[in-house]
């Protein structure tokens, strides 16, 4: 990896004095790409967007623009634009410093994005925890207000938007994009049924488009470099620069900026090695509902289709990092422990599945199960795969599978520790 491959994109105001400041934006071509989109009409950004191939940075993957032109070209109602901000998946950082460092990237990010489909209102969904970013965001906000760069008559254009900023209450399952839709309205953060999906009928029954931080903090990139510019970083299906989230057993954890398509190798390089020397053992991906991978997986291209193809995903880029001192059927406890706390209840799959999984697991790393345990923990996975409401289900049982998978003997050995210890269990089988 060159570093040319390097320059920072999304991240390259992080380090500048007072970076979540107007004036400091400003000076470094602030609201520069604004003033161009506003110039073009609605259907050029989308067909930029599109041409540049920007994909939802939330963990999914899907084409931007492709979501963006499912918005109806009429307004006869409001079109609304929501931004997930509610980052609550395990070992993800790179949205609340995104909005503590460079909250008017995100600003006119949401002014481009909203003028591209129409919406004259966007709601900006903060996890309720991070209070910090909360407040830089309202700032930044108020900055924008008074600049001209929101509310009515922007720059002169005649388009007008208002922008709220929603504190949510600290829910994991609120980072589902219809839950979140139903935690705005004042509801039970519970996901939706789809159809009908969110760009027919969203926040308040009206056209919405539900995009993630870092999405929508790539677009005034876009609109100033041009698509041919995004597509020279990354790969040919998942184009342009991303923030990854490395952290635990590394020296230097935090937040790297690379090309989609770096590899966990390079990746830790940039974090300077692994913690005090000692072997890498497992990692995840994406954050704790993606499968695990291991360290034969070093050199597997983290982009949407590399990562894929080796059998997990990408989801957010929270790469995980453990070395040998650590337990994999105690890591998937925690996990486990995590999803049955965060699960919302609504469908009996993800409610009762999530449940009986923590209470094996917890017996098994106690010393207190049986090789039964084993398949017992696979079946009830495959019950939750593909039948629950939301991919929470799904997501929960991502560290199961997988952890069984490539360490089916420490599972095994828990066991073998258990019938050697009671002295009923032997002989049998």
């Amino acid at each position: 990896m060159t570093a040319d491959a390097l320059t920072p994109v999304l991240t390259k105001r992080w380090l500048s004095p007072q970076s979540w400041r107007l004036a400091t934006y400003e000076k470094l071509e602030g609201y520069t790409a604004l003033r161009k989109a506003l110039s073009g009409t609605p259907e050029q950004l989308v067909k930029l967007v599109k041409d540049a191939g920007l994909r939802g940075r939330g963990g999914a993957g899907f084409p931007a623009g492709v979501k963006w032109s499912f918005m109806p070209p009429n307004e006869d109602k409001p079109h609304y634009l929501v931004i997930n901000a509610d980052e609550g998946e395990p070992g993800t950082c790179k949205d609340i410093p995104l909005m503590m460092a460079d909250p008017h990237s995100l600003i006119e990010g949401c002014v481009i994005a909203a003028y591209a489909m129409r919406s004259h209102h966007c709601f900006i969904y903060v996890r309720g925890e991070a209070l910090h970013p909360i407040r830089r965001l309202n700032s930044a906000v108020r900055e924008a207000y008074q600049a001209g760069y929101l509310g009515k008559n922007i720059l002169g254009t005649g388009y007008d938007l208002d922008i709220t900023v929603h504190a949510g209450a600290g829910a994991y399952i609120c980072g589902e994009e219809t839950a979140l839709l139903d935690s705005l309205e004042g509801r039970r953060g519970q996901p939706r049924l789809k159809p009908p999906f969110p760009a027919a009928a969203g926040l308040y029954a009206a056209p919405t488009t539900v995009n993630n931080v870092e999405t929508i903090a790539s677009v005034p990139y876009i609109v100033n470099g041009g698509a041919d510019w995004f597509r020279k970083m990354g790969t040919e299906k998942s184009p342009g620069p991303k923030i990854y989230s490395i952290s635990g057993h590394v020296e230097k954890p935090g937040q790297y900026e690379a090309p989609l398509g770096t590899t966990l190798r390079e990746l830790l390089e940039l974090a300077g090695g692994m913690k005090d020397g000692i072997p890498l053992k497992f990692w995840t991906p994406g954050g704790s509902s993606t499968p695990l991978f291991t360290a034969e997986h070093l050199d597997v291209p983290l982009d949407f289709e590399g990562a894929a193809e080796a059998g997990s995903m990408l989801g957010t880029t929270a790469v995980m990092v453990f070395n040998e001192t650590v337990s994999v059927p105690w890591a998937v406890m925690k996990w486990t422990q995590f999803y049955e706390h965060e699960s919302c209840g609504k469908c009996t799959p993800c409610r009762e599945g999530t449940y009986w999984l923590a209470q094996i697991l917890e017996r098994m790393v106690e010393g207190r199960g049986t090789e039964e345990d084993i398949d017992t923990l696979l079946d009830v996975c495959d019950n939750i795969l593909g039948r629950s409401f939301c991919a929470l289900g799904d997501g929960a049982t991502s560290p199961i599978t997988s952890g069984i998978k490539y360490f089916r003997d420490e599972f095994v050995a828990l066991c073998e520790k258990n019938r050697a210890s009671s002295p009923e269990l032997v002989g049998a089988s």
